[in-house]
């Protein structure tokens, strides 16, 4: 195996000298503005000539040259697949929903009062994206099914999620119990397919997997707590990780923030803590930063299949952080406020 991927990691490495470091960073922070920023990104290569001047577009195009570099290194892509379940899942709470509303609408004889819905008064190209491409299944496929109950076509981590979410929205209506089961229905899946990675010896995977999930339970459980949720919705939320026992962390998320704190200290995540009493901003920084951590070690790998997941991670990392600077200044948040919401670079 160390044979195999020893062409990988040179080719990354070499890409690696290409990430934005933290000061490349802040002199994307420091444009004017948003075209700024724009041109800034395209003197750095980002994009190609079908995006210019269009933000959204670059970043798209650099979504997917991540994946160009995986194919030309032939790797099973079936090695990357924690890192796109939880768009397959996103697609099909998109979906679920879709069909819902669509029940809704036209059972509300919106069309026949002369009331059109919106969506149906766009062209093809202005309709919103709801649904991540090149997945699986599509997400017209996904509304198929959905309307018409087969859910037996679905992947066997989706079937009863799916079901069970979508007979819950028709019957009470809440998007948000909806949301919650196929939410943890994912973070189940990537869990699972992290320890499977793992037994086959990616243990990067795996400790990627766990690292998500907890901190996805983590998120949950302070949002709960200073929202009032109940035990019950925390239990239905949920997934038990190597590091934290999703039971213990809902009845502490019930009591109160403190109580969340107090079970965290005691846990590999009580560096938390800090981050929690300066501000809610600035505990979500430390919620990805503490992804961007667990990929470290695979700077130092040189025979195994890490640096390339890490890579791949980190560039998807790169342009969330991108995403979000784009989106200050296109909101004209002051500096200082972008920048406390930047993630910590891999390189």
């Amino acid at each position: 195996m160390a044979e195999e991927y020893t062409y990988a990691v040179a080719r990354i490495r070499a890409l690696e000298n290409g990430l934005f470091t933290d000061s490349v960073i802040d002199q994307l922070i420091a444009c004017k503005d948003e075209a700024g920023c724009i041109h800034f990104l395209e003197e750095k290569g980002w994009g190609d000539t079908d995006s210019e001047g269009n933000g959204e577009a670059i970043l798209a195009r650099e979504e997917e040259k991540i994946w160009e570099v995986v194919k030309d290194l032939h790797i099973d892509m079936k090695i990357f697949s924690v890192l796109s379940l939880p768009k397959e899942f996103h697609n099909l709470k998109a979906a679920v929903k879709k069909v819902y509303e669509d029940s809704v609408s036209h059972g509300s004889g919106e069309e026949a009062s002369g009331h059109k819905d919106n969506r149906g008064s766009l062209g093809e190209s202005q309709k919103p994206a709801i649904y991540y491409d090149g997945l699986s299944i599509s997400g017209e496929e996904l509304e198929a099914i959905i309307s018409e109950r087969d859910f037996d076509r679905l992947p066997d981590d989706m079937r009863n999620a799916a079901a069970e979410a979508y007979d819950t929205l028709m019957h009470t209506g809440d998007g948000q119990a909806c949301d919650i089961i196929i939410d943890k229905a994912c973070l189940t899946a990537v869990l699972e397919a992290g320890r499977n990675a793992g037994r086959a010896g990616y243990g990067v995977i795996k400790d990627y997997a766990e690292t998500i999930v907890s901190i996805a339970d983590i998120r949950t459980a302070v949002r709960a707590a200073r929202t009032g949720k109940s035990q019950d919705f925390l239990n239905r939320a949920l997934v038990d990780t190597e590091a934290l026992s999703a039971d213990h962390l809902a009845r502490s998320a019930a009591q109160s923030e403190e109580s969340v704190r107090d079970y965290l200290a005691t846990t590999d995540y009580k560096d938390a803590l800090d981050y929690l009493a300066k501000s809610p901003s600035a505990f979500e920084k430390w919620c990805d930063d503490k992804i961007t951590e667990s990929l470290e070690s695979q700077k130092y790998e040189a025979f195994t299949i890490g640096p390339v997941i890490a890579y791949v991670i980190a560039r998807q990392n790169e342009i969330k952080t991108v995403r979000l600077i784009l989106t200050g200044k296109a909101n004209s948040l002051p500096d200082d406020s972008i920048r406390e919401r930047v993630r910590q670079m891999y390189v």
